[in-house]
């Protein structure tokens, strides 16, 4: 496993497990196989509905507590700064944990216009020490700049859709000039198109490797956080088996050329799911 070293010093593996649409009664056993393949750091949500199942499995699990690197969100319903912090206490008690390693706003609702005040209720989490970071997902430049400049805390990490179909160069940019790690969900997009995409499909020829491993090699190489997801352990074992080979400058910039803008989950600024 790689690791990124978040702007507050703390360590995270640079590939996680994410449990997006695993139902409750599947997820235990989801989790307890990506942590018996490797993964160290498990992605989960209150919207997801699955967050004591993801408990359930890091207590039964054989990996001490402090080895692991848990992240959940709170959900657009929960926005302000006491339902914030109302909020978290409910994710704990799902979760069984003490605490949460990452604790993100699951996204910027910006018609409501609150999501400063929730930044600022995970601001006082971090502070009180009760989460090792804090961070935001699905925000865009403009959401990121009011909170750089009416909150204190610069979030640890931005978690958006990212994929070869949908680069974010210029949200990518912006985040490392900030020292904001930039983490990628949906990171093979969807459906498989980007899979059986001539491009991809070469170059994992050339390596042996299969086209997701590309794909994930490619975010890698970006200097890219990845959360992929698959309840299949074959393919939890492919998704981790990434650190054994390097992108050449060429086909690093072939993938590049792949960007097409195309978003495939919701659009930050409409998106209005409470």
């Amino acid at each position: 496993m790689d690791y990124v070293v978040l702007n507050n010093g703390l360590r995270m593996p640079k590939l996680g497990y994410g449990v997006w649409r695993v139902p409750n009664e599947e997820v235990t056993v989801a989790v307890k196989n990506a942590i018996d393949v490797g993964y160290r750091s498990i992605d989960t949500a209150k919207v997801y509905k699955n967050e004591r199942g993801v408990g359930q499995a890091i207590t039964e699990s054989d990996v001490p507590r402090e080895e692991l690197f848990i992240t959940t969100k709170v959900w657009n319903a929960d926005h302000g700064y006491e339902e914030a912090l109302q909020a978290y206490e409910r994710s704990l008690t799902e979760l069984g944990l003490d605490y949460v390693d990452l604790y993100l706003i699951h996204w910027p609702t910006p018609m409501y216009d609150n999501y400063i005040e929730t930044y600022k209720a995970l601001e006082k989490l971090y502070k009180d020490g009760r989460v090792k970071a804090i961070g935001v997902s699905n925000f865009q430049i403009d959401h990121l700049e009011r909170v750089l400049k009416e909150c204190e805390i610069v979030p640890a990490v931005n978690q958006v859709e990212c994929h070869p179909y949908y680069q974010q160069e210029e949200l990518k940019e912006f985040c490392k000039a900030n020292n904001i790690y930039l983490e990628a969900y949906s990171p093979l997009q969807h459906g498989g198109e980007l899979l059986a995409d001539p491009v991809v499909t070469e170059i994992a020829a050339k390596y042996g490797k299969t086209s997701a491993q590309v794909a994930l090699r490619w975010h890698l190489q970006s200097d890219t956080i990845i959360i992929p997801k698959t309840v299949t352990v074959s393919r939890m074992k492919e998704n981790l088996d990434v650190f054994d080979f390097e992108l050449s400058t060429e086909d690093m910039e072939k993938m590049k050329e792949l960007n097409r803008n195309e978003r495939v989950n919701q659009d930050p600024n409409k998106m209005d799911l409470r």
